[in-house]
């Protein structure tokens, strides 16, 4: 039986749960509790939401092919790597194939599972399109984007986009603790450049706690479809 925490039952007032489970590396997992909740209601309430601004970069080749997120089992996949340090591309194909074989919902890429946060973008860029080579249109693709940097989760979202991702998972910018209007601006700029995103709070990481205020104004944004929720 699933035991809510009374920020998560304040959270199922606002927002229908979207049956999602999210994988977790292994420190505490047992103890670990994710929900991603569809915002799409709450933009209804509220009488529509707020569209992308003018001034949003291009959000490239891949915006018409993007495929939503599928209720389920999502896998926090890792990279593998050789005895030299470099990414194991045989390997990685290997674990395509697995999920396609035991046709997984989605997939979490670049993640801290997968140590995406010591990665170069060269190094991103690699996995990421050997996985949309094999996986693209079979598997929705989700890809850490976050870090501590807006400029760096820019880059690293664009590239998503025009590698050909399916939508984004931002964290907060994790240690320097911004204030709650400092993450509306941070998420909002996120998804104003045309990909999906799912917000990911990890205030036991992050050391800063998205308020159910901020979530609220969040869920306004037609690009932010859902959050993961590991509080």
């Amino acid at each position: 039986m699933t035991t809510f925490s009374t920020r998560t039952s304040l959270l199922l007032l606002l927002l229908p749960v979207v049956s999602t489970v999210f994988g977790f590396t292994s420190q505490k997992a047992a103890f670990q509790r994710t929900r991603t909740f569809n915002l799409e209601s709450r933009r209804r309430a509220i009488g529509g939401g707020r569209r992308r601004r003018d001034g949003a970069l291009h959000a490239g080749t891949n915006a018409n092919e993007m495929v939503p997120l599928k209720k389920g089992s999502t896998c926090a996949l890792i990279t593998p790597f050789t005895t030299d340090g470099k990414i194991d591309i045989p390997g990685l194909e290997k674990l395509i194939d697995l999920h396609l074989e035991a046709q997984t919902d989605n997939l979490c890429v670049l993640g801290t599972t997968a140590e995406a946060s010591v990665m170069s973008m060269d190094e991103r860029a690699l996995v990421l399109s050997t996985i949309v080579k094999k996986a693209k249109g079979k598997i929705p693709l989700l890809v850490g984007t976050g870090t501590i940097d807006p400029s760096s989760v820019k880059r690293n979202t664009q590239q998503a986009i025009d590698l050909g991702a399916d939508a984004s998972l931002v964290v907060p910018p994790y240690y320097v603790k911004p204030p709650q209007r400092g993450l509306i601006r941070h998420f909002t700029g996120m998804a104003d450049l045309g990909m999906p995103v799912i917000l990911y709070n990890v205030p036991g990481r992050t050391a800063v706690d998205l308020s159910d205020e901020t979530i609220a104004t969040l869920a306004e944004h037609d690009n932010i479809v859902g959050i993961k929720d590991a509080t």
